[in-house]
């Protein structure tokens, strides 16, 4: 009955975040909107070449996303150790080998932990690429097998029993649709994994912030919080940077070809991660819209009013002067994905996830094109929106698939398909 209140709640909640009373589903309705050009310094100057970029206005965008979006991630460093739960080299049938290692985040007073998953082929034999991408249930969410282990966050005493739930075997598999470990590992690639409760609860609890990672930098005191400071999904992407360091240290993940792969309130913060952390060599936003990918000029499906008011938790508090006034906004999402160049980005959307804005994701991915062309490489070299399972392959990607707000097969295949375009295929 106890987890019955629960998911009740969890569901109203949702439907409150969610409603979609006076949210604009009309192109007709769309403002007519002016974008800052990812190309002119704030003093107007136009940059012209690689050098200008690389040294002026890739610092004036990164300050900008993280004074007025994301918050500033600190300079600070925490000390974090690994410790094996356990490697199966049988997993999959002994088509993969399985490790589960516990990351113990410290500041020397106080830990913090988190369990990833990094399932990597038996075969090829030498170094492969591996997707970084976070789940959302907790790693034993994402396959129906007993021998992988409950997120190490929710089994812990202190955490607020909302979200103990979550550490449930009748959660195991529940959310393996949107993993296809055998496609994955059968094209060669290798994937880590980690819930992203186990880094920040994503909750807007008073109390949140003592059960997340960011309660062991410097500074960090319970109550008001500055106007750029970092939250949910500054934490995110900053997890996603600390699965990387550990991937260093293992032989037979390639570091030239680490990719990063967020779905929804993930793709945000992988893009996030990816604008600020350059091993990620391909980074790929999937249904990621308002605050990810979309366009926020739009004013199309989830707006920054909406995002702000149910989600506080996700943003610094400056993002919030922005709802109901997106015109105002000095920046859009154009400038995020062009961040991310010269290294490759993709954006996938899906027809029935109007919330998410497609067209909007679409065109932030063609207005970043000026930036990949200033490297001398291609973006999407369209503004018309691609017909559905039509997918733009070049160093910047897009596709649109039929169907709702998920991660399917369809997606992971092209994702794939990506890679192997830029990397090369495994096998």
């Amino acid at each position: 009955m106890r987890h019955l209140i629960i998911i009740s709640s969890i569901l109203l909640i949702t439907g409150i975040a969610f409603a979609q009373d006076g949210v604009n589903y009309d192109e007709s309705k769309v403002p007519v909107f002016t974008l800052p050009d990812p190309l002119a310094l704030n003093d107007g100057t136009k940059v012209t070449t690689v050098k200008q970029w690389e040294n002026q206005r890739r610092a004036e965008l990164l300050e900008t996303f993280s004074a007025q979006m994301y918050g500033r991630t600190p300079s600070d460093k925490i000390k974090v150790s690994y410790e094996t739960l356990s490697e199966d080299p049988q997993f999959l049938n002994g088509k993969a080998t399985a490790k589960q290692v516990k990351f113990i985040f410290t500041n020397g007073t106080k830990k913090h932990e988190a369990i990833l998953l990094l399932v990597l082929p038996n075969w090829p034999k030498g170094k492969v690429p591996v997707f970084v991408s976070y789940n959302y249930k907790g790693n034993h969410s994402t396959i129906d097998d007993p021998s992988i282990l409950m997120p190490a966050t929710f089994t812990m005493p202190e955490v607020p029993k909302y979200w103990r739930w979550v550490a449930d075997d009748k959660n195991r598999g529940c959310q393996s649709n949107r993993w296809c470990y055998d496609k994955i590992i059968d094209r060669g690639y290798g994937i880590a994994t980690m819930s992203y409760q186990d880094i920040y609860p994503d909750t807007n609890l008073s109390d949140t912030e003592e059960h997340a990672v960011t309660s062991l930098f410097p500074g960090y005191k319970p109550g008001p919080i500055a106007p750029d400071q970092w939250r949910a999904l500054g934490a995110w992407a900053w997890g996603s940077s600390r699965i990387v360091d550990f991937l260093e240290s293992q032989k037979r993940v390639d570091m030239k070809k680490i990719i990063v792969m967020g779905h929804s309130r993930h793709g945000k913060a992988a893009l996030w991660a990816g604008a600020q952390d350059k091993r990620f060599k391909i980074v790929i936003s999937n249904d990621s819209g308002c605050g990810g990918a979309a366009l926020s000029k739009r004013v199309f499906g989830e707006n920054v009013e909406r995002i702000t008011t149910a989600i506080p938790h996700w943003f610094c508090p400056t993002f919030s002067q922005y709802a109901n006034n997106e015109a105002s906004l000095p920046f859009d999402q154009h400038e995020l994905i062009a961040l991310i160049a010269p290294r490759k980005a993709y954006i996938a959307s899906a027809v029935e996830d109007r919330w998410a804005d497609p067209k909007g994701e679409f065109l932030a991915g063609y207005y970043a094109g000026p930036v990949y062309e200033l490297y001398g490489l291609k973006g999407l070299g369209t503004n018309v929106h691609p017909p559905i399972h039509q997918p733009i392959m070049n160093d910047v990607g897009y596709h649109i698939r039929e169907g709702i707000h998920d991660v399917t097969d369809y997606d992971w295949m092209r994702f794939m398909d990506f890679a192997d375009k830029h990397f090369g295929k495994t096998k």
